[in-house]
This record gives C-alpha cells, structure tokens and sequence, in this order.
C-alpha cells in the first residue's frame, strides 16, 4: 500500500525548503529530484557504495537508504553546502590539489566521508583515513590520489587550527553505511 505525500520541511546546506512526498521515500530522491542537487549520486541504491553520501550533523549517512521523514528536524549537508569553485572547502580544495579525481563518480562520498572524519579526527591516522574510506567505491583506481588528498586535507586542517570549516556539528561520528542516522 502506497503511503500519501506530506508535507515536510527540511534544512539542507542551511536553507529551508518544503517538500511534498511519501515519508518513505529516499532523502537521495528529494536532494536530485527535488532540490537539483547532483552532489550526492545515485550508485546502487542499496548504501553500499557511498556516492550518495550526505552529512547529516557530522555523520556521514547514505541518503539512498535514509527516509525522509528521519530527515525532518535535522540539518544535511551536500557537496554544494561545504563550497563551490570560487571558495571549496578546504577539503575539496585538497582533493583538486592532489587530482584525485578521475570519473568523478566517487568523489561525492569520498569528500563527504573526509569531512565527516576530520570533523572527528582532525589529526587521523592511516589506518583510520583506510577505515573512513572503506565502505566508499571508486572503480576507475584513483585511491593513492584520494588518500594523498585526505592526508593534505588532515594537514591543511592542523596547520589552520581547525577540524573542518564549522560546516559540521559535534556529534559522534560514524562511517559505518549501515548504521542508519540517529
């Protein structure tokens, strides 16, 4: 049985925004289709692959396998809330720095697991960078470039005394895709 669209409003990159759907219905779906936003991608649909990936606070959350409704009173944070091509966040800049894009089809998890995990662990060791990334896929082999770029991002962060850039709250952190936000 379908479920009838509500009324919900949303905070998404600091902007309020009213949308009209099922409380089921994937949060990745209202961010394209709604909101034309194209950060966040749609891969496999089932959170395993981390292209849709969003910040909900400083978690890193897959919006493909988060309902709407879970979203209502929280803030979510797309690749085009942390910057844009005049001003990135320090990580993106990074990841421009190291070239650590190729298709470009991953790179939407990978800077929103980055962020996530800066925000948690501002001075991350490999292993913990290796366990942020784990769950996000890149088929085209860019990993040295994305692990050098994480490793300037962490850098880029401790020598300006920051975490992150205040794009993200102070709650715990998980990069667990299958831990769904709480």
């Amino acid at each position: 049985m379908l479920t009838a669209a509500a009324k919900f409003r949303i905070r998404v990159n600091g902007r309020i925004h009213d949308v009209y759907a099922a409380p089921r219905t994937p949060l990745l779906y209202i961010l394209r289709n709604d909101l034309k936003l194209n950060g966040p991608k749609f891969g496999c649909g089932l959170g395993e692959c981390g292209a849709c990936a969003v910040l909900i606070g400083n978690r890193s959350v897959r919006s493909c396998t988060i309902a709407l409704s879970a979203v209502r009173d929280r803030a979510v944070t797309t690749l085009e809330g942390l910057g844009n091509s005049d001003a990135p966040h320090p990580v993106q800049a990074a990841f421009i720095a190291n070239n650590a894009a190729q298709c470009g089809y991953c790179l939407n998890g990978m800077i929103i697991a980055t962020v996530a995990l800066l925000a948690s662990h501002p001075h991350p060791t490999e292993t913990e960078i290796r366990n942020a990334l784990r769950y996000h896929l890149c088929r085209c082999g860019t990993h040295i470039e994305i692990l050098a770029a994480v490793r300037s991002a962490a850098a880029w962060s401790a020598e300006a005394g920051q975490a992150g850039d205040g794009a993200v709250d102070d709650r715990a952190t998980s990069h667990d895709p299958h831990e769904a936000a709480s």
